[in-house]
């Protein structure tokens, strides 16, 4: 019999809660070296945005992404599926389409076989074959922790591509997933889930984003962005700030995923919130009805493969809002909030 390998116990850290904080990736990052001339790269590192994007020279771009991370889950086919549609996302919430995508995995290779291993990889085929796109190589180490994710490159007519940082003031803001995976996949690892919950943590997790590709579609989509490693709030203030702008979050109508309140009762918190949290907390004012504690567990709470946060115009809501329950996403067609004019504060919790 084959012994069920819990993979989540191999590694310190999960999902998209192994990102390093905004902060301190903003100090890695910062460089006096000048960047060679590249007058065809659209989107690089002069922004915050999910993707590299560069002109092909005939109306279209390529884009070009990378994400890998630990264990968010214990069974090795769930993980490759979760990390692979974590990896694809950055394309759709850029407006694109997948081309196609190169594994990346790190295997502990004293500590778990390589038939669990063949297991992550027939998950990663099996998101990638969902994407219609071919996993089309890789390369693999031996690492003391298992990880696995995904380079992807895909394709977007120039006159679709998205960016986080093009939002306009009275954008109105919508999300496409609930929130909370950082919370439930801490309490999973700590065998604190309840099994009532693990489905709808796990359905999420592994839901594509392809609905980005036909809201790049829309002129009325001003500005995209996925929501990962760094919260609700970080890549909202990425969004916010970004333009030049403030944004005012209306906290009752954020879904949230069932179980994470009861997590976060019961201190089911993980340590990447913390570090999200002290990288831009400064920039956040919540109204005195709120409780503050448990909002920054949620809001700062890293996401795994989360939703796209999407800031539309006003006139084009009801547009937007019949192509998302055409997607399936009936459930989060109201608006979350919407954007101001640049304020004191960048993000407005009321």
């Amino acid at each position: 019999m084959e012994t069920n390998y819990a993979l989540t116990q191999f590694s310190h850290g999960a999902g998209c809660g192994c990102k390093i904080s905004p902060q301190v990736l903003d100090e890695i990052l910062h460089t006096d070296i000048p960047a060679p001339a590249a007058k065809n790269l659209l989107v690089g590192n002069h922004s915050k945005d999910d993707a590299a994007a560069y002109d092909l020279g005939d109306g279209t771009a390529l884009i070009s992404t990378t994400d890998f991370f630990m264990p968010i889950v214990d069974d090795a086919y769930d993980f490759g599926r979760i990390a692979s549609a974590n990896a694809i996302s950055d394309v759709y919430a850029m407006g694109g389409k997948p081309l196609m995508a190169i594994a990346i995995l790190g295997w502990p290779v004293e500590k778990l076989p390589a038939s669990v291993a063949k297991r992550v990889l027939e998950g990663a085929r099996a998101t990638c074959a969902a994407a219609g796109i071919p996993l089309a190589g890789g390369h693999s180490i031996d690492s003391p922790e298992p990880i696995f994710g995904l380079a992807v490159n895909g394709l977007v007519a120039i006159k679709n591509l998205k960016q986080n940082n093009t939002a306009r003031a009275g954008d109105l803001l919508l999300m496409t997933k609930s929130l909370g995976t950082g919370v439930l996949s801490t309490a999973q690892k700590r065998k604190a889930l309840a099994p009532e919950y693990y489905a709808p943590f796990l359905e999420q997790l592994i839901r594509l984003n392809n609905a980005g590709a036909a809201l790049g579609e829309l002129e009325g989509v001003h500005a995209m962005t996925d929501i990962t490693g760094f919260g609700l709030l970080g890549h909202m203030i990425e969004m916010a700030g970004g333009s030049g702008l403030s944004a005012r979050v209306d906290f009752g109508e954020l879904p949230i995923l069932a179980g994470v309140k009861e997590g976060i009762a019961n201190k089911m918190v993980p340590g990447g919130t913390t570090r999200n949290w002290k990288s831009y907390g400064e920039k956040v004012s919540f109204a005195k009805n709120i409780p503050e504690a448990d909002a920054i567990s949620l809001l700062a709470d890293p996401q795994t493969n989360g939703g796209l946060l999407i800031a539309v115009e006003p006139g084009s809501l009801i547009q937007v809002q019949q192509l998302m329950i055409s997607f399936g996403l009936q459930n989060y067609i109201t608006p979350v909030g919407v954007l101001e004019q640049a304020k004191e504060h960048t993000i407005y919790i009321q």
